[in-house]
Formats: C-alpha cells, sequence, structure tokens
C-alpha cells in the first residue's frame, strides 16, 4: 500500500502530557499523500497543523500509530538514522526561510550535502538555482536578497537531494502577494515539472488553491477534504470546520 505513497500515516495519535493535562494534538490520523501530488493542510489554530508536520517529518515521535515515508517506516529508526533521511529524503521550506547569513546563497543550497559529509555537487547546485530563477545569485549573500529570493533559495536548498516529500510551512507567510504568488507558482511548476511531492501547511485559502488538494483538520483529527481547490471554496469549507 505504501508503495503508491510517497507518504502515509496510519492511525496516528500525538498527545502532550500524561494524566489530567494531557492533550491530544492528533487524534487518530490515517492520511496518504500520493506521489507527484501537491497537498494543502488547512485548519484553525490549534487543529494540529504543525503537529503533523512534525511528525510527518520525522520530527517528532507519534505517541501511537506509524509514519511511512516512501518504503521506510519511522518507527523503526534511532535519531541518527532519522537524521540522515530528514537531510537525504525530506526537503523542507519554511516560513521564515532559515538560511545561513554567512554562506553564499550557492552553500546554502550545498548545505545537504556539506552537512552529511560528502562533496557538493557544484553543477546540480547551479541547476537548482537556475530552476528557481537565480542562476547569477549563486555568489551572492542572503542578507543582499529580497524575501521572495531567499524563499526561492530555500527551494532551491529543499529540492537538491531529490527527496521523497518537501514540507512547506506557511512559505508566504512573510512575502506580500505579489511575491507570495510566484513562490507558488514555483511550487507548483516543481510538482508538475519533475513530479515532486509537496505537503504545505498552510492558513491562506488562495495558497492553498494551488495544491491538487486541501486535506483539512480540525480537533486534531481529519475533517474532510477538497480536490480541485479554489479560493472560494477552501474560505467555505474553512467557516464550517467547526459545524458538526
Amino acid at each position: 500500500m505504501a508503495a503508491s505513497y510517497a507518504l502515509l500515516l496510519e492511525s496516528v495519535t500525538r498527545t502532550y502530557g500524561s494524566g489530567r493535562n494531557a492533550v491530544t494534538a492528533l487524534d487518530d490520523v490515517t492520511m496518504g499523500v500520493p506521489r507527484g501530488t501537491f497537498m494543502a493542510i488547512m485548519g484553525p489554530s490549534g487543529s494540529g497543523k504543525s503537529t503533523f508536520l512534525h511528525c510527518a517529518a520525522g520530527l517528532d515521535k507519534p505517541t501511537k500509530g506509524g509514519v511511512t515515508l516512501g518504503d521506510t517506516r519511522l518507527a523503526g529508526l534511532n535519531e541518527e538514522q532519522l537524521t540522515e533521511l530528514r537531510r537525504e529524503r525530506i526537503g523542507f521550506v519554511f516560513q521564515a526561510y532559515n538560511l545561513l547569513d554567512p554562506l553564499t546563497v550557492a552553500d546554502n543550497v550545498g548545505l545537504p550535502f556539506r552537512l552529511g559529509g560528502v562533496p557538493v555537487p557544484v553543477d546540480r547546485v547551479r541547476a537548482e538555482l537556475a530552476n528557481v530563477g537565480l542562476d547569477d545569485m549563486g555568489d551572492r549573500y542572503p542578507g543582499q536578497l529580497s524575501g521572495g529570493q531567499r524563499q526561492r533559495v530555500a527551494i532551491a536548498r529543499a529540492l537538491i537531494t531529490g527527496p521523497d516529500v518537501i514540507f512547506a510551512d506557511e512559505p508566504t507567510g512573510a512575502l506580500d502577494s505579489r511575491t507570495g504568488k510566484q513562490v507558488l507558482e514555483l511550487l507548483r511548476g516543481v510538482v508538475d515539472r519533475t513530479g515532486q511531492t509537496v505537503v504545505m501547511v498552510t492558513h491562506d485559502p488562495i495558497a492553498a488553491s494551488y495544491a491538487d488538494s486541501v486535506t483539512f483538520l480540525a480537533d486534531g483529527r481529519p475533517a474532510g477534504e477538497l480536490a480541485a481547490p479554489t479560493p472560494e471554496k477552501v474560505a467555505d469549507r474553512m467557516t464550517r470546520l467547526g459545524d458538526r
């Protein structure tokens, strides 16, 4: 079953604390992300979006249930193996870019290889920068770039290892609407051109409309899906998530 999915969560529950103080952030979530698709995850504050991302990316361990990335079950991996998996098979794009200011743009993109102790493939770095429209920016530093350009560097870094999944956490949250649109078009194009899989956590109906589908979370549980989303359909569904 897992073979057709880039990511599969099976009966994942994540509880923090114990006894009366226990808080269940994810409650028996089963969800698969087909390879080569763009999925958005949405829900109100406290719905479990961040916990979903952390468990799915191997940054946090479920209390119950399991996560499978490609054909690898995360539950059987130790911390060293999880670190290697995140470096080589998962790409991350964050709202705050998470670039290293003392490094050039090219060095930021090649960072996963440096962290893994292997030679940086310079030609691949150059190719990924070209793919995100920054082929002449490799020698610059993050502080010399606009917010949109920095997010493009982060996307190039996320793509460089050919990951199973790219997790994008509010990737347009720090950008103006025009620049955000360019970043979303870039992510959409990466999926369409290369068959990359993208899972994006967002609160923005316009951002979600770039995805193939939207999965809604409420109170730590899936609360419906929407295929071929439009901003209007997403916004309407979000207003009705609390309905029972």
